[in-house]
């Protein structure tokens, strides 16, 4: 995805998490959100000169996949002149000019921007390790997956920020180590819980706030405020 599609989707994602406008550019929405990640980083193609993007940083040269794929299939890797073959500092000189870190590796996937590696995805950008998902924003390792931003180490979520060492969590935020969450912000360790805040350890709940049970009138009328506050501090 490009920046315009990208904050489209973000919009969305908060909308269904917050219930308020996303007030985030992409460079703010990823330093307060996404700023402990890995992400691919804008490094050079030594073949051609164009900009690219690689999860592995610090390399002597880079090649985009595109590039790569385009040399196989055209005068190919394999070299046929073996006149260095007894150097051994002309052979390993040889080995540092073909060996180009590949970016960009983008499989089976459509309109993904800035990330590397992904598989079987579309409307990426700037994820790594991503499978079988849409719509992610700075995510790492997270598969089958819509809607997620700054995610990692998760699977099955659907709009969602901060998820992390998770599952099949929906509507929610800063979830850690926690399974079957919808609708809450701030869980750790807890399964099968919907519409909580502040809660750790517990399962199969429902209108928690710190553990403590209220009452769903209780608990709709707190909430806003909490949203409040968690955007002011963010």
């Amino acid at each position: 995805m490009l920046q315009d599609q990208t904050l489209a989707v973000v919009q969305e994602i908060f909308q269904a998490i917050f219930m308020q406008d996303n007030p985030y550019t992409l460079s703010e929405l990823r330093t307060k959100f996404a700023s402990s990640l890995q992400l691919p980083e804008l490094v050079t193609d030594s073949t051609t000169g164009e900009p690219t993007y690689s999860i592995l940083p610090g390399a002597a040269q880079y090649i985009t996949c595109a590039n790569s794929e385009k040399r196989s299939d055209t005068n190919g890797w394999i070299l046929t002149d073996k006149s260095p073959t007894s150097d051994i500092d002309q052979l390993e000189k040889i080995w540092h000019d073909i060996n180009s870190i590949t970016t960009e590796r983008v499989f089976n996937s459509e309109n993904v921007h800035a990330s590397d590696p992904i598989y079987n995805c579309t409307n990426i950008y700037s994820s790594t390790n991503c499978g079988d998902s849409h719509y992610l924003i700075y995510c790492s390792g997270t598969f089958r997956s819509r809607y997620a931003l700054a995610s990692k180490r998760s699977d099955t979520l659907n709009y969602c920020i901060n998820v992390d060492d998770s599952n099949s969590c929906t509507n929610s935020y800063q979830v850690i180590c926690s399974s079957k969450i919808s609708n809450s912000l701030f869980i750790q360790d807890c399964g099968n819980l919907h519409e909580c805040i502040w809660c750790s350890h517990i399962a199969n709940q429902e209108y928690c706030i710190a553990n403590i049970q209220f009452s769903q009138s209780e608990y709709y009328e707190l909430k806003p405020k909490i949203i409040d506050r968690i955007l002011r501090d963010i």
